[in-house]
Formats: C-alpha cells, structure tokens, sequence
C-alpha cells in the first residue's frame, strides 16, 4: 500500500512539470487507476510542496518485460539492424509475415521512422520514466553513487555477422550479393557485468542457451567472487549499487531473494528503458559495430575475439558509459519521458 501511495506522488510529479493543476492531476490519475485511489485533497498539498521546489518523493515500482525463447531470433536480428523491416526478417527466416508482426508485438516493439525502438511507451510508462528518472538523478546528486555502480545485462552473438552494403552498378548490371546466414544461426548469449573501471566479470553460455533464473542467480554468485577479487573497496567498505533491467529472470524471486542476500543496493529501473541502461546505450552498441562483419568458426575464437575487444577498450570509454546516466535522466525528465533516440 505504500508503494502505491508513492508510486502516485510520482504521478502528481509528472503531471506538474507537465504544467497541469492538481484537480485535473488527481481525475487523471483516479481515471486510470479506478474512483478515490487519491483524493484532491492530497494532490493540493503534493503540489504546494512541489511549488516551494521540494520534489523528495519514493522510488517508483518496477514491473517486468516480455520474454520467451521463441521470439529470441527476431530479437536478435533487430539488435543487430534496427533497420531491418518485418518483411525481411521474415524472409530471413522463412515464416510468414504475420507471424513476425506477432513476435516483434510480442516483444512490445513498433516501428518508428523506419527504427525500431523498444515500445510504444503508455502514458504509464511515460509516468514511470520520469518519476524513476527523477528518483535517481535527485538521489546521486545528494549522495553520488556512479562510482559504486555496477551494471549488467545479456546480448545474442552470433558467430556469422552479415553485413549488407549498397553498392554501385551499371544499368542491367546485377547487384553484388552477400551470403545469408542460416535459418537457425550459431549463437551464443553474452552475460557482462561491468563498471566505471572496466570489465568485473563476463561469461559465454553453451551454444543456444539462454538465460533463466538458475542460471542467472549462479552467475550472481560467480560476479560476487569477481567484486571480491577485482573491486574489494566496494564489498569490504562502500558496498556495491547494482543494477539491471526488468527481464523475468532479473526480476524473478528466486533472483530478489538472491539479490537480498548478497546485500546489494538495487536499483529501480523503468520498463522498457534500454535508453537508461548502459550496456544497451552504450557497450552493446560499441560492441556490436565491432562484430559487424565477423566471421568465426568456433566458440573459442569467439570467446577470443571478445576477450581482445574488451581488454583494448580503455578505462575512459567504460567510465564514459557510466557517467552519462545523469545526463540521460535529465533529458527523460526534460522530454517527458519520451526515449532518447541517439
């Protein structure tokens, strides 16, 4: 119950710096979430408070995200392009057309100025965005945390990463062609966790497995002999921030309990926001340019060639990814939660 009473002052929040009063905040809010859930009394003292610049409210809830094996393929291939359009994947694949528009909605994506993005974000999710934005932007300026920040996700590699290229040619001349991979791609899921300094710990799982909540609280177990080892200033005294997205496996309760155990400082963080999340802004990007056009034969060289890629990469190009996030808060709070498209 006191989530939800927070979780609304977040709304009140948004509706202010929105520019609307706290009459017509409080019918907006009652008519999504159902007659009295606030009364108007408590959204006029919300925003007097909010008018004398005092803007201390709660973390806001987080909820998950759609996932399924089944749709890892197509998710795959929109991380790689983004500008793949649902009938080349479907060719790509040899499923109709229909189905692939089922599988990219499945996975709550819509195409926008031919980019895909992650949602088409409710006026929920706007709220959620901005309030979570706010939480933490207003609670690292108080009491920093970026250097304490420990931030992790996963990513499909592939082993054979077809780039195609326009090209030029004469009048009947035809097009230069590229091999297409298979059906069914060799691939396998990266699981990295990192911070400001570099790399803490990274794994390759088998050859199409992907992630559950086993897996993942096992290598939670394996990243905190990683911190111990690598980071002992955080486990021994400053204690480590974490932070992940809403994935089920993230977010299930064999993973919360796990999470409370290790004692670590979790971090909200808003439904389909890979915008606020530093792996998909910033190391995926970073690393998927890297792959472009890469071809291996094996699992280890695969493993080698990230190996390589991660170890090159300075110290300043990890604490760069890292430090943006007040920057990107800010601008999710100054474009109402819209996503940063960049």
């Amino acid at each position: 119950m006191e989530e939800q009473k927070v979780h609304f002052r977040h709304i009140m929040l948004y509706y202010f710096r929105k520019g609307k009063n706290a009459t017509q905040a409080c019918a907006k809010i009652c008519a999504v979430y159902g007659e009295d859930v606030v009364t108007k009394a408590t959204c006029q003292n919300w925003f007097k408070r909010f008018r004398e610049n005092n803007f201390d409210v709660a973390d806001a809830p987080r909820s998950g995200r759609p996932s399924g094996i089944e749709s890892d393929e197509i998710s795959a291939m929109i991380a790689a392009d983004r500008h793949l359009t649902s009938r080349e994947i479907a060719a790509h694949l040899s499923v109709g057309h229909a189905t692939v528009l089922r599988r990219i909605h499945d996975l709550g994506m819509v195409s926008k100025c031919d980019v895909w993005v992650p949602h088409q974000l409710s006026e929920k999710n706007l709220m959620d965005r901005m309030a979570i934005s706010n939480s933490l932007l207003k609670r690292n300026e108080e009491a920093p945390f970026l250097k304490r920040l420990v931030t992790g996700d996963e990513k499909w590699i592939v082993y054979n990463n077809v780039v195609r290229k326009r090209s030029w040619s004469k009048p009947g001349e035809p097009p230069a062609t590229t091999p297409k991979d298979g059906l069914h791609p060799n691939k396998v899921m990266l699981s990295i966790w990192w911070d400001w300094k570099g790399v803490v710990y990274y794994e390759l799982l088998p050859p199409n497995q992907t992630i559950n909540s086993d897996v993942y609280c096992r290598q939670l177990d394996k990243l905190k002999r990683a911190l111990a080892e690598k980071r002992p200033e955080l486990v021994n005294r400053k204690g480590v921030v974490f932070h992940h997205d809403n994935a089920k496996p993230h977010t299930s309760l064999q993973t919360q309990q796990k999470l409370t155990s290790l004692g670590w400082d979790v971090l909200p963080h808003p439904p389909y926001s890979p915008d606020l999340a530093p792996s998909d802004y910033h190391l995926f990007r970073s690393l998927q340019n890297d792959l472009n056009g890469l071809a291996v034969v094996s699992f280890d060289l695969l493993k080698n060639h990230l190996d390589d890629f991660f170890g090159q990469k300075p110290q300043n190009f990890y604490e760069r990814g890292i430090m943006q996030l007040p920057e990107r808060w800010q601008k999710v709070i100054d474009q109402n939660g819209q996503y940063i498209i960049d």
